[in-house]
């Protein structure tokens, strides 16, 4: 009988907090916030204004980084910047927050977003505001946003029809013109050409400075001086689950590793940012493989790294730059399908090899001066990364500010 009625306890509890939840998106959406935006209106559109959104992070990510430095160093434009931490926060914390910046963008004539979020779909925006997406992700990879649909991961086609994240956009950029369709499908603009543009990610320009392979080097052996006169392994998993409670794998085998590549490598790994609690490195293994997930940026371990083991990470498509081999170790490939999807065929699109065990890995990287297929990753950069040169934030700046530039140029 008790259990019984626990279970009956915990539905109309789960019923209630649904019920709280679609109130709560519905006033907030559709009510309070289009009314703080225009009330807004009123004010003078500021033509100097730039406003970034950090939609989770709580600091400029590096999706923001040289767009955001170049404005600060070189230029005389107003440059603000919001932090919503979008499930991290309170919800009274996050009603505060994005009135804040709701407040901040209705005169502004530019807006930066770096991830999805609904607020801006709801609000009138000003038709002289500029609202450019510099998606955090390069390639396509894993579902987002409409591709979703009905999938574990995403909403039903319904809701997202009826509370969309990517309107508004005047630009999306992306880093080849190989994956335009995919945006375009994934924000809802396949009957809206020119909005997903391939200038390229803006990061992605990191990768090409002269110094910073020297500094990368200098701050891992700073770090970890086990590491000098051996080869890197990184270790790259992206999430599981939700946002909120985000988890990682734990079935690489440190122990495995080590014995048999301790005399030539060490083993780095990089947990995804929305991961709160990871895996301990077991001991006797601390001189061989260490965490560096707080300690390191991933375009960092990126630089550093002769060999990338990752899953359904969108990393790959910066790693390739580097021309450099890759594991993929999807023990969990059928389920993570069916839990969010691919854009393509995951076995067709890799440019590695795919595996489901620790014994695998160990035998491939044991050869893989004969394993690793060059050629594979050139051909899978051409394609998917064609328009990361090292240029593509002066592309975004001009793109976007236009001859502001000069105007507003120091």
């Amino acid at each position: 009988m008790y259990i019984f009625i626990r279970k009956i306890y915990w539905k109309i509890k789960r019923k209630i907090r649904g019920v709280i939840s679609k109130g709560y998106r519905f006033y907030t959406l559709r009510i309070l916030y289009p009314k703080i935006y225009k009330k807004g209106l009123k004010k003078q559109l500021d033509n100097s204004k730039v406003v970034f959104v950090e939609v989770r992070s709580p600091e400029i990510s590096d999706s923001f980084r040289l767009v955001y430095d170049d404005l600060k160093a070189n230029y005389n434009f107003n440059v603000t910047e919001h932090f919503l931490e979008t499930s991290f926060v309170s919800r009274v914390e996050n009603i505060k927050r994005t009135k804040a910046m709701i407040e901040d963008i209705s005169d502004a004539k530019y807006v930066f977003l770096n991830e999805s979020t609904n607020v801006l779909s709801f609000l009138s925006m000003r038709k002289e505001t500029i609202v450019t997406q510099l998606w955090h992700a390069c390639g396509a990879f894993k579902k987002f946003g409409m591709s979703t649909a009905d999938l574990i991961f995403g909403d039903d086609r319904r809701t997202l029809e009826k509370y969309p994240y990517h309107k508004n956009y005047t630009y999306a950029t992306v880093s080849s013109s190989e994956i335009v369709w995919a945006y375009e499908e994934a924000m809802g603009y396949e009957d809206k050409k020119g909005v997903v543009v391939p200038v390229g990610v803006s990061r992605t320009d990191y990768f090409y400075k002269d110094d910073v392979r020297d500094k990368a080097f200098n701050k891992l052996y700073k770090l970890f001086p086990e590491a000098k006169n051996k080869k890197v392994i990184l270790y790259a998993p992206t999430f599981r689950g939700r946002v909120a409670s985000a988890n990682t794998p734990d079935l690489l085998d440190v122990e495995m590793f080590r014995e048999n590549f301790e005399s030539q490598y060490v083993l780095i790994f990089k947990h995804h940012p929305f991961v709160k609690e990871r895996p301990e490195i077991p001991k006797g293994c601390e001189g061989f493989a260490r965490d560096f997930t707080d300690d390191m940026a991933i375009e960092e371990l990126l630089i550093v790294s002769d060999i990338c083991i990752s899953d359904y990470s969108s990393l790959i498509f910066e790693y390739s730059l580097f021309e450099r081999p890759m594991i993929f170790f999807a023990y969990d490939l059928d389920e993570y399908y069916d839990w969010r999807g691919f854009f393509y065929d995951f076995k067709e699109f890799v440019p590695g090899p795919i595996y489901y065990d620790n014994e695998s890995m160990v035998k491939y990287i044991s050869d893989v001066e004969n394993n690793f297929d060059r050629q594979q990753v050139i051909a899978f950069k051409e394609k998917f990364m064609s328009a990361c040169d090292g240029h593509s934030t002066e592309r975004i700046m001009k793109l976007v500010f236009e001859d502001k530039l000069e105007t507003y140029r120091r």
